[in-house]
């Protein structure tokens, strides 16, 4: 039977069929979906959302060495949280097969930086394997396991962004009940002392020489010979489907699936069958490197740009000179700049922060990095999650040694919270940082879809659970007074953050009103409107950001298809022209 599937279906398919037991995942763009739907399966496969990508790993490596198949899911930036964990795996070994996904993000969609972690496969000597379709995704993993178990390793199974949404017909097979792997004591193999450890390297290099010689017979890697061609495309993942379609039967292919170690053998050969041999790639020069190294004559980023996703045409201009043969589509695409949504309960905190005129607002990674974007442009950085508090910690002592008085507010999300806000928050209030952490608190996992974690009292399976406060933890850790406020009341938000701003005691500030798309949610009772006898076109009511609102012939609107009645934008207006609907 087939089924449309996007990559990330497919992978959820894929590990049902292959027999997984356990998986474990923090959510994150584009890999959110993986777990999503592997929850579909769980009648077979225990699967849970992790507070990070670190314990998520660290879940499906204990499965590994109790004698099951597991594997975690992450995107690009979380394999840098879970990096400790999968070098040491690398050197033990594996009992049952793991696998780890990771899912890049070229052209940042949804991410902070494009980084190409191909290179983790390499660093962490650990095998690598690519699919450019849906249909690979699946049948792709069940060999990662399998060569998981052959040859005593953890592989990094990567993909990308293309390769997780686009959609392609999937052949669906039956789950291979794999059985259990006995576990037994072996400290030699899984205590990682530094004598145990100096052992295992040594196997960890011979595994990769083994690797080697078997990626030059792996199915996974397909040549593609076409007649009277002098050129060569040596590529990978989604770059494969791109290369196709600008050359078509004009070229032939060696196109990889098991990308690391890379089969030079194979690409030797491959490569001296042409005059022209051209690596098609997205990002890094990963493959072209390493086979110029070993004396590969070929082209690649001297042409083809390391920034950002290729496409077809990318590649037809740097390779022929040419634009690439699309379709078109005559309609124009309305530019949408992002935005916190109507309602959004961040809008609040942020508007208030807005016109603090001595502080700094350090900021982190989900919905409300939104709040740095005009016209509110409440927040001075946003590095990676928990660092809304950490780095925080490091302005607080800089400008408390330098004689500065600027007050510092850290901001997370309580999801962000419990992945690694929590130990920020230690740091705080054990080093005596003149701060102020605060919570935004909108009761899920915002940005990436509304994800359980544990302050909402469900789990990925549907559970009840304990709900986790992070007002409890916060007092639990050692802060003197922790104030939960409603952000859409402005002047509770206001009294609350003076408060903070005058502390001398460890201070942290809870915003909590549930992310307006929950669903289940009761709506407001009304809707908010602009009486136009009252209102003074000052524009005051643009400054809270809100796409709801807008001025047009000299006066302010309220969309009522947008507004949800948060009753901020009321507030705001010094008028009282902005009114409920029906009052």
């Amino acid at each position: 039977m087939k089924q449309l599937m996007s990559g990330n279906e497919a992978i959820a398919r894929g590990a049902y069929e292959a027999g997984v037991k356990v998986a474990a995942a923090y959510p994150g763009t584009p890999s959110t979906e993986i777990l999503e739907n592997i929850v579909e399966y769980k009648d077979d496969i225990y699967c849970e959302w992790a507070p990070n990508e670190k314990v998520a790993t660290e879940v499906a490596i204990g499965a590994s060495i109790a004698g099951v198949r597991s594997l975690s899911a992450m995107k690009h930036v979380g394999l840098n949280v879970a990096a400790d964990p999968i070098f040491t795996y690398s050197y033990l070994g594996v009992n049952a097969g793991y696998v780890l996904i990771t899912a890049d993000d070229p052209s940042m969609h949804s991410s902070q930086n494009e980084q190409d972690n191909r290179y983790y496969a390499k660093f962490a000597k650990i095998p690598m394997i690519e699919p450019s379709d849906s249909q690979e995704s699946k049948e792709f993993l069940d060999e990662a396991f399998r060569i998981s178990e052959q040859y005593d390793t953890p592989v990094l199974y990567r993909v990308t962004t293309r390769v997780c949404h686009s959609k392609s017909m999937v052949e669906l097979g039956e789950r291979k009940e794999v059985g259990f792997k006995k576990y037994e004591r072996n400290i030699p193999k899984y205590v990682a002392t530094p004598a145990n450890a100096k052992v295992a390297h040594v196997r960890v290099e011979k595994r990769l020489k083994d690797l080697e010689e078997y990626a030059n017979t792996s199915p996974l890697n397909k040549v593609e010979y076409n007649k009277n061609t002098k050129v060569g495309i040596v590529t990978a993942s989604i770059a494969y489907q791109y290369a196709r379609e600008v050359f078509g039967d004009n070229a032939s292919y060696l196109k990889l699936g098991f990308t690391y170690p890379l089969p030079m053998k194979l690409i030797k050969e491959f490569a001296s069958k042409f005059e022209t041999v051209y690596v098609v790639e997205e990002l890094e020069p990963f493959m072209e490197e390493q086979m110029k190294a070993a004396g590969v004559s070929c082209i690649g980023k001297e042409l083809i740009p390391n920034m950002y996703e290729l496409n077809p045409d990318i590649i037809a201009k740097a390779l022929l000179n040419k634009e690439a043969e699309t379709k078109t589509v005559d309609a124009k695409v309305v530019g949408r700049p992002p935005v916190l949504c109507p309602g959004c309960p961040h809008r609040g905190f942020f508007y208030t922060m807005s016109k603090r005129k001595n502080t700094v607002v350090t900021s982190d990674i989900g919905c409300y990095t939104l709040g740095g974007l005009p016209p509110i442009n409440a927040i001075d950085t946003c590095i990676c999650m928990g660092a809304g508090f950490s780095a925080g910690m490091g302005m607080a002592k800089a400008f408390e040694v330098s004689g500065r008085d600027t007050k510092v507010f850290g901001v997370v999300g309580d999801s962000t919270f419990f992945h690694s806000g929590i130990t920020g928050a230690i740091d705080i209030v054990y080093n005596k940082g003149k701060m102020v952490p605060v919570v935004l608190d909108n009761r899920i996992t915002g940005m990436t879809g509304h994800q359980e974690n544990p302050g909402t009292g469900k789990t990925l399976m549907g559970e009840d659970a304990i709900q986790i406060d992070p007002v409890d933890v916060l007092k639990a850790v050692g802060y003197k007074t922790v104030k939960v406020v409603d952000p859409c009341d402005l002047k509770a938000m206001d009294e609350v953050v003076l408060e903070a701003e005058n502390s001398a005691e460890p201070y942290a500030i809870v915003t909590r009103r549930p992310c307006v798309l929950i669903k289940g949610l009761p709506p407001f009772k009304t809707k908010c409107i602009v009486n136009k006898d009252k209102c003074k076109k000052c524009k005051m009511c643009l400054k809270v950001g809100c796409p709801a609102i807008y001025f047009k012939d000299g006066t302010s609107y309220i969309d009522q298809s947008m507004c949800l009645g948060c009753e901020v934008c009321m507030q705001v207006c010094k008028f009282d022209a902005i009114e409920k609907v029906g009052e």
